[in-house]
């Protein structure tokens, strides 16, 4: 074989290793890193809808759909291992918590998509009604937490961050960083939600603004 000839081959092979490679990365990346869900696009209206009437016309879609995503991949039929329903992965308990304040959203109901997306907001604006932070920034991740791990594990939290020096107004480095008594488990996934919502968040900028970014 000449050298030209052997030159050739090794550079149809290097394209074709590349080629192989690139592909290869592409199909290991998971869907819901880049796409939005098509039952998504189903519920778009309902949650544009809820979400202004909750949080009025600047209401930050965006960030309303990708809690959404991060919590049911806008399955309708999303059920978690600890009971969690629906599309806004909604437990038993606080639908029916839910249901009482808020009569107006309409039969309290986890599993009707229409209900979880208004409770979903709801439920949001309760929390943010009863949180203060440094920015609105801080005040999302800090009812993203609440809304994922309760109000109550969110004020323990911020009072230990206010013992130990660090800023209860502020997220990310400050009340992010301690647990007040949670199972490790437990305090690492409510630590993982508000940044699983920001990482969907621009999936969904077309919907309106967000707040984590």
């Amino acid at each position: 074989m000449t050298t030209s000839r052997l030159a050739t081959w090794i550079a149809l092979a290097v394209t074709l290793i590349t080629a192989a490679l690139i592909l290869l990365a592409i199909f290991a990346l998971p869907a819901s890193a880049g796409d939005v869900p098509r039952q998504a696009l189903a519920h778009r209206s309902a949650l544009i809808r809820a979400a202004r009437s909750e949080l009025g016309l600047a209401a930050p879609v965006a960030t309303l759909a990708a809690q959404v995503h991060t919590e049911s991949r806008w399955r309708e039929d999303a059920r978690s291992a600890v009971g969690a329903q629906g599309l806004g992965q909604i437990m038993p308990d606080t639908a029916t918590w839910l249901g009482e304040i808020r009569p107006d959203l309409g039969l309290a109901d986890a599993w009707n998509p229409g209900w979880a997306l208004r409770a979903l907001c709801a439920y949001d604006a309760w929390l943010l009604d009863r949180i203060r932070a440094a920015s609105a920034r801080d005040r999302w991740q800090m009812t993203l937490a609440s809304y994922n791990g309760g109000l109550g594990w969110l004020f323990k939290d911020r009072a230990l961050a206010a013992r130990s020096g660090l800023d209860p107004g502020r997220w990310d480095g400050q009340v992010a960083v301690v647990n007040a008594g949670r199972s490790k488990a437990a305090w690492r996934e409510n630590r993982d939600y508000p940044r699983q919502v920001q990482k969907f968040e621009p999936l969904y900028a077309s919907w309106g603004r967000g707040v984590l970014r």
